[in-house]
């Protein structure tokens, strides 16, 4: 028996009028995710549990079949295990993002232009993150690069709750007055951060960006702070031989963390230019080498979401099902039983372009046991009408694992 897991990051969302009142998932031309919907089952499942904040970190974890409530430290802590990072106990990690503010005199009155820096590559990220760690490193704080503008920061012997910090996405367009870090123990860290716009306006990496017309990643911006993961093992606790495919150091590093094999793509990006070919060629290449179990992330429609692209985001759950799951659905079909798994980690509506706690979608097809679901086409109004609610999503897993 063979598992597959397609994991459309941000895929779910509500009406907008950007799509004639419907949302992504109405309006996608998606023919296998509805094929599989209609003869499997489907409904919705509460991806965040309750007090936890509605992020791509516990839902995936959700997913998996992890409790947050008894594994989750942190976003960051999973994103340097990707990166590399040997944590100490007494370390704290921060997300580090390379993000574009305006050019207001004060640092307070500047607005989040842009969470992602406009979209600035791994190389040029590399450059600045490392110009960083040589005019701000100390025996206190150290900044390691990762990809595009997602970075990391390790706090020696820092306080593993200092204060609130909020995520760049989660501001778009504001003016970042309410929410630089706040709290006890952030004065170190808002300082790191208007440090290095001093640094980063006018290095010559932001001078060409700019000159090209692109936005400069002019400041450092801190939060999902946390401490070394823990996470049991997934063999250990499945059984299953698990591989995961994604872009983002946050699904490798829950990948690694959990003993599970993380496959790198080439021209895997993260957007809607990402390597979709490659990352179904990828999920194949890992069953035919024996692997039970494969689980593909793709960011873009969250990406999309985020910046509130319609049109984008519409296209992305087309890509995800023509050149994804079309074809690794296929290869299952001949080679062995299989069971699959599509679902959203958690909404990222287009009209606030940022995530929510609201359940999810969900897909789950049994090639041993097909079923009339009565749902022709999924959407987020299709699986609530089928009255299917999975309260824990942590238990979807075990559920899915038992086909």
């Amino acid at each position: 028996m063979k598992y597959f897991v397609m994991l459309c990051d941000g895929m779910a969302d509500e009406p907008t009028a950007k799509l004639g009142g419907k949302t992504p998932m109405k309006v996608a031309n998606k023919p296998m995710i509805d094929k599989l919907a209609s003869l499997g089952e489907v409904g919705l499942v509460k991806t965040v549990q309750e007090g936890m904040k509605p992020g791509s970190d516990v839902a995936n974890l959700a997913v998996l079949g992890y409790n947050s409530a008894d594994c989750y430290t942190g976003r960051s802590p999973l994103e340097a295990a990707s990166i590399g990072i040997d944590l100490k106990d007494t370390d704290v990690t921060l997300r580090c993002n390379l993000v574009t503010l305006s050019d207001e005199e004060n640092y307070e009155d500047k607005k989040m232009v842009d969470y992602c820096a406009g979209d600035i590559s791994t190389p040029e990220a590399r450059e600045l993150v490392n110009y960083l760690q040589e005019n701000l490193g100390n025996d206190e704080f150290r900044f390691y690069s990762g990809v595009a503008y997602r970075h990391c920061l390790v706090w020696d012997n820092g306080n593993p709750h200092p204060g609130e910090l909020t995520p760049p996405h989660d501001i778009p367009g504001r003016v970042i007055k309410e929410y630089i870090p706040k709290g006890a123990d952030t004065a170190k860290l808002y300082d790191l951060m208007k440090k290095s716009y001093e640094l980063l306006k006018d290095h010559p990496v932001n001078k060409k960006r700019i000159s090209e017309g692109k936005r400069p990643a002019n400041s450092a911006w801190f939060w999902g702070e946390g401490t070394k993961p823990r996470l049991s093992n997934f063999k250990a606790k499945t059984g299953l031989n698990g591989s995961m495919i994604s872009a983002v150091d946050l699904l490798k590093g829950i990948a690694i963390c959990a003993g599970m094999t993380s496959v790198d793509v080439d021209g895997a990006t993260g957007y809607i230019d990402t390597n979709f070919e490659g990352k179904c060629k990828a999920a194949i290449d890992e069953f035919k080498r024996g692997q039970d179990f494969v689980y593909v992330h793709v960011e873009a429609p969250d990406e999309c979401g985020h910046r509130g692209e319609a049109e984008n985001k519409v296209r992305a759950i087309e890509l995800i099902d023509e050149k994804i799951l079309t074809p690794v659905v296929n290869y299952l079909k001949e080679t062995d039983d299989f069971a699959v798994l599509i679902c959203p980690d958690h909404p990222t509506p287009l009209d606030i372009q940022t995530h929510t706690s609201n359940p999810v979608p969900f897909v789950i097809y049994d090639s041993k046991n097909k079923k009339q679901s009565g749902v022709e086409s999924v959407n987020e109004d299709t699986a609530k009408a089928t009255g299917i609610y999975i309260e824990k999503g942590y238990t979807m897993m075990d559920y899915f694992l038992s086909k």
